[in-house]
């Protein structure tokens, strides 16, 4: 399997890894899961974070065709939308499911039947185990439903993007209590992602440093199954449900949901000014 090039970058307030991910031969590139800054106080966005991307991109001579979505995160605002305009050419994408997270969330933030809610905001839909490329780089969008309904992992090259399906071994994987989560849909797809090859790279998308480590971004197929506290080759499904189910009743909302989803089911664009020219985010009112 040809060897993706993987230059990280982590985003210390929300505990996010986003990646730039290239070929090394024709300097062709993705950026995965980037962040926009957002200070929940004052409501404040930047681009600091975003703008590291496209530094990391013209430092090394990239040209970027894939900006990606592993999905419609909970925890971070997408910059998304910031860096399709900053980097012509490239495709903003995310997997077809987030149609049904876009139909979810709609009436939740009272969007009215002026939002579309066919993934238009995306320039591209993957579909189940669709095939693409990163420059000469073989690349695949493989569903991993259970965290979210529109959660997809990205094979590029020998490196898996999982997004939030599995975190580092000695954190296990990601919460199943948000609407569209299942804890047993999502062991079947960690099973899908352990038939991989064991020497396969594994970039997670959050790490937040377990028992006090430095926070950590790369691990392995082999190392996954052997050692995931969650999960592991030899996990029951029955075993993991019970498991995941019984510490996700224990698990408060992320602090950043509410901004979040409503500007990631945008493909990270902020709601349109009002007359006043000032945007707003909605925080409706014991909804969720």
């Amino acid at each position: 399997m040809p060897q993706a090039l993987v230059q990280p970058r982590y985003h210390r307030d929300t505990g996010t890894w986003s990646y730039l991910v290239g070929d090394p031969a024709s300097r062709r590139a993705a950026i995965i899961d980037p962040v926009l800054d957002f200070d929940a106080k004052s409501g404040r966005t930047g681009t600091a974070s975003a703008q590291a991307l496209l530094d990391i991109a013209g430092e090394g001579g990239w040209q970027v065709d894939w900006i990606l979505e592993t999905h419609a995160h909970a925890d971070h605002l997408s910059a998304g939308h910031w860096l399709k305009q900053h980097l012509p050419g490239a495709r903003l994408a995310i997997g077809q499911g987030i149609r049904e997270v876009q139909k979810t969330f709609r009436p939740v933030f009272n969007l009215g039947e002026d939002f579309p809610v066919d993934g238009s905001q995306f320039d591209h839909l993957f579909g189940d185990d669709e095939s693409f490329a990163v420059g000469g780089l073989p690349a695949r969008a493989i569903p991993v439903p259970g965290h979210t309904s529109d959660s997809i992992a990205y094979l590029i090259g020998d490196a898996l993007f999982p997004g939030d399906s599995l975190f580092m071994p000695d954190s296990g994987t990601a919460r199943c209590d948000f609407p569209g989560g299942n804890a047993a849909v999502l062991f079947r797809s960690i099973q899908t992602l352990y038939r991989l090859p064991e020497e396969t790279r594994v970039f997670v998308c959050h790490d937040y440093g377990a028992g006090g480590r430095e926070p950590r971004c790369e691990t392995s197929i082999g190392e996954q199954k052997r050692g995931n506290i969650h999960v592991r080759a030899d996990s029951s499904e029955a075993e993991f449900v019970a498991l995941r189910e019984a510490r996700d009743a224990t698990l408060s909302m992320p602090a950043l949901i509410l901004p979040a989803i409503q500007v990631n089911i945008r493909g990270g664009r902020l709601p349109e000014p009002e007359d006043n020219g000032v945007r707003y985010l909605k925080l409706p009112v014991d909804r969720l």
